[in-house]
Protein backbone atom coordinates (compact mmCIF):
# COMPACT_ATOMS: atom_id res chain seq x y z
CA UNK A 1 0.00 0.00 0.00
CA UNK A 2 1.47 3.33 -1.04
CA UNK A 3 1.54 6.19 1.44
CA UNK A 4 0.61 9.55 0.08
CA UNK A 5 2.78 12.46 1.13
CA UNK A 6 1.10 15.40 2.68
CA UNK A 7 1.25 18.38 0.42
CA UNK A 8 -0.07 20.92 2.84
CA UNK A 9 0.53 21.35 6.52
CA UNK A 10 -1.84 23.07 8.84
CA UNK A 11 -0.58 25.80 11.13
CA UNK A 12 -1.36 23.62 14.13
CA UNK A 13 0.69 20.75 12.69
CA UNK A 14 3.62 23.08 11.98
CA UNK A 15 3.39 24.46 15.53
CA UNK A 16 3.48 20.89 16.89
CA UNK A 17 6.52 20.14 14.77
CA UNK A 18 8.24 23.29 15.94
CA UNK A 19 7.58 22.45 19.59
CA UNK A 20 8.80 18.91 19.09
CA UNK A 21 12.02 20.16 17.49
CA UNK A 22 12.51 22.74 20.25
CA UNK A 23 11.94 20.11 22.93
CA UNK A 24 14.47 17.80 21.32
CA UNK A 25 17.08 20.55 21.05
CA UNK A 26 16.49 21.44 24.71
CA UNK A 27 17.15 17.79 25.58
CA UNK A 28 20.34 17.83 23.49
CA UNK A 29 21.48 21.01 25.26
CA UNK A 30 20.85 19.41 28.65
CA UNK A 31 22.82 16.31 27.68
CA UNK A 32 25.70 18.40 26.39
CA UNK A 33 25.71 20.17 29.75
CA UNK A 34 26.16 16.79 31.43
CA UNK A 35 28.94 15.89 29.00
CA UNK A 36 30.69 19.19 29.77
CA UNK A 37 30.60 18.36 33.50
CA UNK A 38 32.12 14.96 32.81
CA UNK A 39 34.86 16.54 30.70
CA UNK A 40 35.64 18.89 33.59
CA UNK A 41 36.25 15.82 35.76
CA UNK A 42 38.44 14.29 33.06
CA UNK A 43 40.42 17.53 32.77
CA UNK A 44 41.02 17.49 36.53
CA UNK A 45 42.29 13.91 36.31
CA UNK A 46 44.65 14.87 33.48
CA UNK A 47 45.97 17.77 35.55
CA UNK A 48 46.81 15.32 38.36
CA UNK A 49 48.49 12.96 35.91
CA UNK A 50 50.44 15.84 34.37
CA UNK A 51 51.93 16.65 37.77
CA UNK A 52 52.91 12.99 38.22
CA UNK A 53 54.50 12.88 34.77
CA UNK A 54 56.49 16.05 35.51
CA UNK A 55 57.92 14.41 38.62
CA UNK A 56 58.67 11.17 36.76
CA UNK A 57 60.30 13.09 33.91
CA UNK A 58 62.54 14.94 36.39
CA UNK A 59 63.58 11.66 38.00
CA UNK A 60 64.20 10.10 34.59
CA UNK A 61 66.40 13.01 33.48
CA UNK A 62 68.41 12.74 36.70
CA UNK A 63 68.84 9.01 36.11
CA UNK A 64 70.02 9.54 32.54
CA UNK A 65 72.46 12.23 33.69
CA UNK A 66 73.93 9.74 36.19
CA UNK A 67 74.24 7.08 33.47
CA UNK A 68 75.93 9.61 31.16
CA UNK A 69 78.47 10.43 33.88
CA UNK A 70 79.25 6.75 34.30
CA UNK A 71 79.66 6.25 30.54
CA UNK A 72 81.98 9.27 30.36
CA UNK A 73 84.06 7.84 33.19
CA UNK A 74 84.23 4.44 31.48
CA UNK A 75 85.26 6.09 28.21
CA UNK A 76 88.09 7.98 29.93
CA UNK A 77 89.29 4.77 31.58
CA UNK A 78 89.23 2.90 28.25
CA UNK A 79 91.19 5.67 26.51
CA UNK A 80 93.83 5.66 29.24
CA UNK A 81 94.09 1.85 29.07
CA UNK A 82 94.42 1.82 25.27
CA UNK A 83 97.06 4.58 25.27
CA UNK A 84 99.01 2.74 27.98
CA UNK A 85 98.73 -0.56 26.11
CA UNK A 86 99.81 1.08 22.83
CA UNK A 87 102.77 2.78 24.53
CA UNK A 88 103.88 -0.45 26.20
CA UNK A 89 103.69 -2.34 22.89
CA UNK A 90 105.79 0.33 21.16
CA UNK A 91 108.26 0.35 24.03
CA UNK A 92 108.60 -3.44 23.71
CA UNK A 93 109.12 -3.19 19.95
CA UNK A 94 111.70 -0.42 20.32
CA UNK A 95 113.44 -2.37 23.11
CA UNK A 96 113.57 -5.51 20.98
CA UNK A 97 114.94 -3.59 17.98
CA UNK A 98 117.59 -1.95 20.14
CA UNK A 99 118.53 -5.30 21.71
CA UNK A 100 119.02 -6.82 18.26
CA UNK A 101 121.03 -3.87 16.93
CA UNK A 102 123.34 -3.50 19.91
Amino acid sequence: MAVMARETWSDERLDDLKENVNRRFDEVDRRFGEVDKRFDKVDARFDKMDARFDKAETEMKAGFAEVNVRFDSMQRTMIICFVTLFASIWASVIGAVLAVLL
